[in-house]
């Protein structure tokens, strides 16, 4: 599977972004997908993950209520709507797909099969 995001940009600090991760190569609608994030100077932390169905979503808690992750199985696209961005959510994001999970496991995303390119995020104050 590859995956290509793309989205990322410039916002000032309230603004908002869409973030979109396109699957090529596999069948998108079997892998739970999620959203990861790298700062400068910090280790990779996992943001967001959606189960292969869409019905089952979790999030870190610095972005619950903000972010919001979702998917469209016909474009075989994921997709990261930031809202009320910050400058501590300046980072480079990742997407990454994980097949074979049931909904309970949704967390091991963390441990994905397959990682996308980056798209950076940038938030001023």
């Amino acid at each position: 599977v590859q995956l290509q995001a793309c989205g990322g940009g410039l916002v000032e600090a309230g603004g908002s972004l869409r973030l979109s991760c396109a699957a090529s190569g596999g069948a998108f609608r079997t892998y739970t997908m999620g959203w990861f994030r790298q700062a400068p100077g910090k280790e990779r932390e996992f943001v967001a993950v959606i189960h292969r169905s869409a019905g089952n979503t979790a999030y870190v808690d610095s972005v619950k209520g903000r972010f919001t992750i979702s998917r469209d199985n016909a474009k075989n696209t994921v997709y990261l709507q930031m809202n009320k961005l910050k400058p501590e959510d300046t980072a480079i994001y990742y997407c990454a797909a994980r097949g074979g999970l049931i909904a309970s496991q949704l967390l091991d995303i963390k441990t994905p099969h397959y990682w996308g390119q980056g798209t950076q995020v940038t938030v001023s104050s």
